[in-house]
Formats: structure tokens, sequence, C-alpha cells
């Protein structure tokens, strides 16, 4: 099956689409976000897998990241560093912000379908899922890898479950993570099951056990595996 690529800005957000070549028109989309020190162009692979199955694949570079790079961000996120914390908490909300704005540039351009959005994303980019889905009543489907309700701060870890439902929800996380920890997509999940008791295969929690923050390369697979069903299944 062949793909296209495109390189482009949508708005001043530098961006990677990527569709099967025989598709056309407005496509249930998915956007795809990195973690913290990566771009977009590191999830080239994920992007294909997923414009193969039949969704436009939106990879941006983030925030302080890629194309638009904070001059002496770190390559990693250090809870012992207070910039590194700092830099995260500003690169996850300002990226968040954009997401509508996005959103809107996706579906006047006739390439999203507005009732079949999507959003993924690992590490830091599954923290800005959850705010995003929190925040953006068009995301639909939502994959949140790896990452934590509780950053930013202020965002989706202490809203109410109903900022959520019935937005279909899957967290995979780590068992021995020690660099983003389970236990609060976990709590968040436990805490969601009453919002989604009407819908409950529209929520799921998976934890790979063993696993720490930086996968095997199986497990990575297995992970987006999972990832790209559960897009499927609501987009399709």
């Amino acid at each position: 099956m062949s793909l296209a690529i495109e390189h482009t800005r949508l708005g001043r957000i530098p961006a990677l689409i990527v569709r099967s070549g025989g598709r056309s028109g407005a496509l249930p989309t998915v956007l795809w976000l990195h973690g913290f020190g990566a771009d977009k162009e590191v999830h080239v692979p994920e992007l294909c897998r997923f414009a193969a199955a039949g969704l436009l694949a939106v990879g941006i570079d983030a925030v302080g990241h890629g194309q638009r790079r904070f001059a002496g961000l770190p390559s990693q996120f250090s809870r012992s560093s207070p910039a590194s914390v700092e830099g995260f908490d500003l690169c996850v909300s300002q990226t968040v912000a954009e997401l509508p704005d996005l959103i809107d540039l996706l579906v006047g351009r006739g390439s999203s379908d507005p009732a079949r959005i999507a959003v993924a994303g690992v590490s830091m980019g599954a923290c800005m899922v959850y705010a995003a889905v929190a925040d953006e009543p068009r995301i639909s489907v939502a994959v949140a890898m790896l990452g934590s309700p509780e950053r930013p701060l202020s965002d989706a870890g202490r809203r109410p479950g109903e900022r959520f439902f019935p937005t279909a929800l899957l967290s995979i996380t780590a068992g021995q993570d020690a660099v983003v920890p389970p236990d609060a997509a976990r709590a968040l999940h436990q805490r969601l099951e009453s919002c989604y008791r009407a819908r409950p295969e529209r929520l799921s929690y998976c934890e790979i056990p063993g696993a720490s923050h930086f996968l095997q390369p199986e497990e990575w697979d297995g992970a987006v595996a999972r990832a790209s069903a559960w897009l499927l299944s609501f987009l399709s």
C-alpha cells in the first residue's frame, strides 16, 4: 500500500501528515503527540501504521520541540531538575492549548472528519492526551501511553470524570515505570468507572507487567498494536 507523506505547517505548528495514497476527502483522524525531548519524526513508523489502517495520521512538534525547539531544553525529563519540570509543564500546557485550532485547520481544509477525531501520545504526549480530552469535546477517542493525568498539575487529573465521558479512553502504562509511575493513570480509571457505567466498552486500562518506561521492542509493538486496534474500533 502506498502512503502519502506531507511535511507542512498547520498555522504555526510544524506537522507531518500521513495518509493512504488511495484515500481522499475528510478522513477519521488521529493526532499523535510525542514525548519530552523527541519530535514528530521519531514516530514516522507509528504514523505510517495508522495511515495504512485508513486513518489520517498527523504528528506535530510540541511547543519547544523539533522545528521549534527551545534552546537548552534537556533531552530527558528529570523530576530532580526544576528547569526540566518547568519546561515540561510549559510544553504540555501550551501544546494542549493549540489543539483546538489545529483541529479547526484540519477540518477547514477538508482533511479531517469532525465527528471522528482522536488524539494519542506517549510519555509527555500522553500527559497532553489527558488534558486535551478534558478540554476539547470534539476528541471522541484517546490513547494515553506511559503518561500521567497529573501533569500539568492544574489539569486533567483533578477534573470531574464527566469531562472525559463519552470519549473512548485507553491508557497503557508500564508496571515498573520509574519515570512516569502508573499509579495516577490507574487511579483515574478507577474514578472514571462510574461515569462510564452506561458505556463500559469505551474505557480501558492496560498495565504491562514488569515493563519500564522505555519499553522493549516487542512491548512497544504490542502497545502500538493495541492502540491501533482501539482507534480503529471507534473511528472506523
